[in-house]
């Protein structure tokens, strides 16, 4: 039983800091995206 918790938590925290990840590479692709285009922050 204990081990199907730690299993459960253990893809909650993996699938939070890859979409943690994703959100980060977005922001800074769209950051250079828009330094690219002469749009500076």
């Amino acid at each position: 039983m204990e081990q199907s918790i730690w299993k459960r938590l253990m893809w909650l925290i993996i699938l939070w800091g890859g979409s943690v990840l994703a959100l980060a590479a977005v922001g800074s692709f769209f950051r250079l995206l828009m330094t690219a285009a002469g749009f500076k922050s």
